[in-house]
């Protein structure tokens, strides 16, 4: 029976060590296993997957699963489960020192319970407790997964019944645990080493980038100052820059007036871009067109509008910017150019219009600089003076000198007025236009005197003399805002520039205005058909549509108004005169 009794024991332990060995070939198996996922590591999610499997099996547990830390909301959360059927449990989140893997998570100490939901060791909370009722779990174990000192979360096994861990199923846990962290480690230096690499990408490409823009802007500021600086001109400007941004351009002065267009497409002034331009100093989008303000400090010289390009990238943004302030740089030389020419011209002009001047300089050395400007003094010329408020004077002497640049003659300033000398055959018509122009201009009334074409140096005094002349009797006749010339004028524009004509046309017809206003009759319009039909009255009678003794009763209360020598010869000349200038004059018309 002893014999027995020993061959049983030995029995039992030979038993007992085989399943020992069984066991740890499993759990060595089981970690090989892992150790080779974590070779082949491929995806962070089946590996973990992998670990709670292969810990719920070995374990034989009903389910196991992993809890990782969240270092923003300083909790756990459930990161991966096998066998658990309860959806509040998968979703549980776990505080600090909260339940069983809260404490495990807190001091990175192994925890095992046989029945956890009467163990009192741990701090139960209302939702913890209902997600493992939920669950029905009973025995638990959670080991800590750590990095370094650092705990990253938590591997848990479980029951539905009450169990209780012996050490190697701890111990076995703890190393799925310490492969699970290595895990989560690769995987996190895996993507940070995949993150810096997009990053270096990313500013490899940046870089290339600007590095190309930069490259694009340099060659362009080079190609465009390059322009400015040999003279290039602001159409050579626009084709320039519409060859670079592949679009139309358009360049306009401070007024919206169109000064260059190149490219393929429409372009527009467009004043509330400019407006946006001038308050952000940058290109602004304004409908499908881009304006950039061109600026010099703050004072506006034009503006440059892009078309055909709505989707605008930072870099050409910036280039186009570029441009308009290389289009600044040539608007104000072209500015400076065009104040030293027009200082020049208008020195000019004061020495061909005054005596003294033509002293100073001479015939020949008049000539001589009238040449290197262009303008052949033995051409007709007609000299305009131009009037008009104080007000609009500054742009109207602008316009007036612009206008001269572009017309070959001269503009300056002579008694308060602006002064063009100007190439003319029809001094007279010229004279209208500019009034219309100049007075679109200036938004107010320009009257316009001009003088007779003269071909001779010489005679440019007088000529002046006759256009100062012609627009002071224009003004006097209440011509405001026309133009015209002392041929146009006639004798009554001889007369009236050399005095006023209110009281010429008091003196001789004035009792005769009076007697109308009174008594609402018009004398003053029978007197000045009578006139025109020379004297005759069966003429007048027709001309006025009423009865020839009509007439002659009229005739007889002006003789009675103005006195019966009204129509001698000496006295008719004088009442068909102011007859002629109260007509023309504003009063009349």
């Amino acid at each position: 029976m002893a014999a027995v009794e020993d061959a049983t024991a030995a029995a039992v332990r030979i038993q007992r060590t085989l399943a020992q060995r069984r066991r740890r070939e499993a759990e060595l198996a089981a970690l090989f296993d892992t150790a080779g996922d974590l070779a082949a590591l491929r995806n962070l999610d089946s590996v973990l997957r992998a670990i709670v499997h292969r810990a719920r099996t070995l374990l034989g547990a009903d389910l196991s699963y992993i809890a990782l830390q969240d270092p923003e909301a300083g909790d756990t959360f459930m990161r991966v489960t096998d066998g658990s059927v309860s959806a509040k449990f998968q979703q549980l989140r776990l505080g600090m020192g909260e339940g069983l893997g809260g404490l495990v998570a807190e001091t990175a100490l192994p925890y095992a319970s046989t029945d956890y939901r009467v163990d009192s060791r741990f701090n139960h909370t209302e939702r913890i407790d209902a997600a493992v009722t939920e669950e029905g779990v009973h025995g638990i174990v959670g080991v800590p997964m750590r990095v370094g000192e650092q705990v990253i979360g938590v591997l848990f096994a479980a029951d539905r019944a009450p169990r209780g861990f012996a050490p190697d199923d701890i111990a076995m846990l703890v190393s799925l645990a310490n492969h699970a962290a290595v895990a989560i480690e690769s995987v996190r230096q895996l993507e940070e080493a995949r993150q810096a690499l997009r990053e270096r990408s990313r500013a490899a490409e940046t870089s290339a980038r600007l590095n190309g823009a930069l490259r694009r802007a340099a060659d362009a500021h080079d190609r465009l100052t390059g322009l400015v600086l040999s003279g290039g001109d602001v159409a050579d400007l626009a084709a320039q820059t519409a060859e670079l941004f592949a679009g139309p351009i358009g360049i306009y002065d401070a007024e919206g007036a169109e000064l260059a267009r190149a490219g393929e497409g429409a372009v527009r002034f467009v004043a509330e871009g400019v407006d946006g331009s001038q308050a952000c100093r940058g290109a602004v989008l304004a409908g499908d067109l881009w304006v950039c303000a061109v600026m010099a400090g703050p004072e506006p010289l034009g503006s440059i509008v892009l078309g055909g390009r709505p989707g605008l990238g930072e870099a050409d943004r910036q280039l186009f910017e570029r441009a308009s302030l290389v289009t600044a740089l040539l608007l104000l030389l072209r500015r400076s150019v065009a104040d030293a020419e027009d200082r020049v011209r208008g020195e000019l002009l004061d020495d061909l219009l005054t005596d003294a001047g033509r002293r100073r300089s001479g015939a020949s050395s008049l000539r001589l600089r009238a040449g290197k400007l262009g303008i052949d003094l033995h051409r007709p010329h007609a000299v305009f003076v131009l009037d008009c408020d104080t007000a609009a004077g500054p742009r109207t002497a602008s316009e007036a000198k612009r206008h001269a640049r572009s017309e070959g003659g001269l503009a300056g300033g002579r008694d308060g007025r602006p002064v063009l000398l100007l190439p003319a055959g029809e001094p007279g018509e010229r004279a209208a236009k500019l009034a219309a122009a100049f007075g679109r201009i200036a938004g107010q009334p320009v009257t316009v005197g001009a003088s007779a074409a003269v071909d001779d140096p010489e005679r440019l005094p007088e000529a002046y003399a006759e256009a100062v002349r012609c627009a002071e009797a224009m003004l006097t006749l209440g011509r405001r805002g026309e133009g015209a010339c002392m041929e146009q004028l006639g004798f009554i524009g001889v007369l009236l520039g050399e005095s006023g004509t209110d009281a010429f046309v008091r003196r001789t017809i004035g009792p005769l205005l009076d007697y109308d206003d009174r008594r609402g009759t018009d004398l003053v319009g029978t007197l000045e058909a009578y006139y025109a039909a020379g004297g005759h009255l069966a003429k007048t009678k027709g001309a006025l549509n009423v009865h020839i003794n009509t007439v002659s009763q009229r005739l007889d209360r002006v003789a009675a108004v103005l006195g019966r020598d009204w129509n001698s010869p000496a006295r008719s000349l004088e009442v068909q005169l102011a007859l002629r200038v109260h007509r023309l004059s504003g009063a009349g018309r």
